[in-house]
């Protein structure tokens, strides 16, 4: 079973996640879909991608590595624990692997690798496989709630077995994955997908956001737009430098959000102390809500 074949259904962009220079920068994992295009590195703890990903930088996993056939990394990969590479993959710079390396057959990797534990040659396990290791691991210690999670949303991935220690350490929870769903485009320009988008809180992201529909948390920057067929939801004290429109769905920006742009959609909905710097344009109704909320 290929891991192609998994549906990831929502790009997900899990709280305090920034663009740093060439990086996409993460607390939690990194799961990618099969021939989706991230044309920045990425930094996570546990990276997989589907068959031909391709990444326009460098990747650095604390935990494990897994790259599905046909994948290109252009620069660097680096790892903390296990890696995997499939079948044809192509690494334009070095491979260094702390733990055990799982190669494939006609894997090209430029500058040569490094591994300090097992090396072995074949084509290794299919990716799925390891999304049901990272389910056994949350419920052998005890992450049922997430785990569930995961269960519904279809997705997560592979755990290195030092996790759990280092959460045990720091006292906190797995933090959620970093998910780009298949045949997305992620790059400084655009982060386009055909399916929702959910961006948590306090991210610091570069790029037009082109999804079905599109979910904002609070205290965010984004540097670009917001276009979607669907609602668009912009959280409290959130920053969207550029315009937001949709077709088809109705949009909410809540308390002391601002837009820098103009604002195209059917219904829109303005909380207290919320601003467009541009011109609102509702082919429905327009509420704007003027009583501050409560606050804890």
């Amino acid at each position: 079973m290929a891991f192609s074949s998994d549906p990831l259904d929502e790009l997900l962009v899990p709280d305090g996640t920034s663009a740093q220079e060439r990086d996409l920068v993460t607390d939690g994992d990194v799961l990618v879909g099969a021939r989706s295009t991230v044309e920045f590195g990425v930094r996570g703890r546990n990276v997989l991608a589907g068959e031909g990903v391709r990444f326009g930088g460098a990747i650095e996993a604390e935990g494990d590595c897994r790259l599905d056939m046909w994948c290109d990394v252009e620069q660097n990969v680096l790892v903390g624990e296990d890696a995997y590479l499939g079948e044809r993959v192509h690494v334009g710079g070095e491979l260094k692997v702390a733990g055990d390396l799982d190669i494939g057959d006609d894997v090209e990797i430029e500058d040569g690798f490094e591994a300090n534990g097992w090396i072995v040659i074949r084509n290794p396990m299919p990716t799925i496989v390891l999304l049901f290791v990272y389910l056994k691991h949350l419920l052998l210690v005890g992450e049922e709630d997430t785990a569930q999670a995961l269960v519904s949303q279809l997705t997560d991935e592979g755990a290195g077995e030092g996790d759990d220690e280092s959460d045990e350490e720091d006292g906190a929870e797995l933090a959620d994955p970093l998910i780009i769903p298949r045949n997305a485009t992620v790059n400084d320009s655009a982060w386009r997908v055909s399916t929702p988008a959910t961006i948590g809180n306090d991210c610091r992201l570069h790029g037009n956001v082109r999804a079905e529909t599109i979910d904002v948390g609070e205290r965010n920057n984004i540097f670009g737009s917001l276009r979607a067929r669907g609602d668009i939801t912009v959280g409290e004290e959130t920053r969207i430098h550029g315009d937001v429109t949709t077709r088809d769905g109705a949009v909410t920006l809540g308390p002391d959000a601002r837009v820098l742009g103009d604002v195209s959609c059917g219904d829109l909905e303005l909380g207290p102390g919320a601003e467009v710097d541009g011109t609102m344009r509702a082919d429905g109704e327009i509420t704007m809500q003027t009583t501050q909320r409560e606050r804890e």
